[in-house]
């Protein structure tokens, strides 16, 4: 039997994140099981919103629709058999509701409880204790008006309702971590971990030729990462006189402001900025990285750039919050979120014994391939989409049995 999937990505290639990351090696993943399993193939769609900028869609695998009028929205939807929607995006939930057709939600962020999406509490950047779920709807309002301005704050806000409403009614859910899965508090809620694909060689590598060791950031440079605790804890490795050198790899809003903080701490000569990079220059600057920090201050819900260098045998040193603490378990480092201290202590232990290098690299990669292996994340998606049309069916049997 031929499945008719339609895969949805609000936000897609060729912008740079998680989700697009994820959802690529999906409908990847998909075709390539498809190829293998004729009479159980998949005919995957994927529809976005973003535009193709230089990409060229022909080389993939899978037809891609860039930015559908409604018509063209609905007529796809009608026409699949199910459809898996990265991130609850209304529209889309909105039409599959109506439309009645089997829906998969897959959770990369907080959109279905917090009206900003990342449960950030932004007047003073903390972690939000859940005031939408709580109903003090004020606060969600004093949270986001600052950035967005009373209109578009209103009606984010009074969107979340709906979303919420849409999600706990759809065929299932997707956590991208338990920790995920609790936050949301769904019905139907299945957790299936991010995949990455398993290199043939774990890094494992001590610096080449006498050089410092590179602890390395990998993502968007952005308020909720928490990256001013990583420079000043990379201050008091200087103050302590240790060797090192600090690459954050990725941009973002908060370029300019850590530049700055880098220079006032006397790190201009000890830091890079790569800014965003991909294909071989990614992999080789996350290659030369002795240690990957993830800093956040906000509960991730995964943390995909840790466990790509999880699976590379990397070092990682990851806050101790949401998902990304789950995701490491006991194969890292952790620290207290937002504090310099911490991670400075955790860092100075690294440095002070290179050789931990390579057994903290041995013990993530071991986790790596046992919980974040690309096939058990498609054969896990597979067999949930089975599920959810086998529950289909047997409802409409139901129904014209009556």
């Amino acid at each position: 039997m031929k499945l008719r999937l339609l895969l949805y990505s609000y936000d897609w290639a060729p912008l740079v994140g998680g989700v697009q990351t994820i959802t690529l090696d999906l409908a990847e993943g998909l075709c390539e099981w498809s190829r293998s399993h004729n009479d159980e193939a998949i005919d995957l769609t994927l529809i976005t919103e973003t535009p193709a900028g230089g990409m060229d869609d022909s080389k993939l695998p899978f037809p891609v629709i860039r930015r559908p009028g409604l018509s063209a929205l609905v007529k796809h939807i009608r026409s699949a058999d199910l459809v898996h929607i990265a991130n609850p995006t209304l529209l889309p939930l909105t039409l599959t509701w109506f439309l009645r057709v089997p829906t998969v939600v897959e959770h990369h962020g907080y959109q279905s409880i917090c009206p900003n999406g990342i449960l950030l509490y932004h007047p003073d950047a903390s972690v939000c204790p859940g005031h939408f779920m709580a109903g003090r709807y004020s606060r969600c309002f004093e949270c986001n008006s600052a950035k967005r301005g009373s209109k578009a704050t209103l009606q984010t806000v009074m969107l979340t309702f709906p979303r919420r409403w849409i999600c706990k009614h759809v065929a299932a859910n997707v956590a991208v971590t338990d920790h995920v899965a609790r936050r949301l508090s769904l019905p139907r809620t299945h957790t299936i971990f991010h995949g990455i694909r398993i290199t043939d060689a774990a890094e494992l590598k001590s610096p080449a030729n006498g050089d410092p060791p590179q602890i390395g950031y990998v993502g968007r440079l952005v308020t909720e990462k928490g990256l001013p605790t990583l420079l000043e804890a990379a201050s008091k490795l200087k103050d302590s006189r240790l060797s090192f050198h600090l690459v954050l790899i990725g941009d973002g809003t908060e370029r300019e402001a850590l530049e700055r903080q880098a220079r006032r701490l006397g790190l201009e000569n000890q830091t890079t900025f790569t800014g965003y990079l991909t294909g071989v220059a990614f992999e080789k600057a996350l290659g030369a990285l002795s240690v990957v920090v993830m800093p956040s201050q906000w509960e991730e819900t995964a943390g995909l750039a840790v466990m790509e260098k999880m699976m590379r045998g990397g070092a990682v040193v990851v806050s101790d919050i949401g998902g990304l603490s789950e995701v490491v378990g006991d194969a890292g480092l952790k620290f207290i979120p937002g504090d310099a201290d911490s991670l400075y202590g955790q860092l100075r232990r690294i440095l002070e014994k290179p050789s931990m290098i390579a057994s903290l690299g041995s013990g993530s990669r071991a986790r790596a391939i046992k919980n974040f292996n690309r096939d058990s994340m498609i054969q896990s998606h597979i067999a949930l989409y089975q599920e959810v049309l086998l529950q289909s069916q047997t409802r409409r049997t139901k129904t014209s049995d009556r």
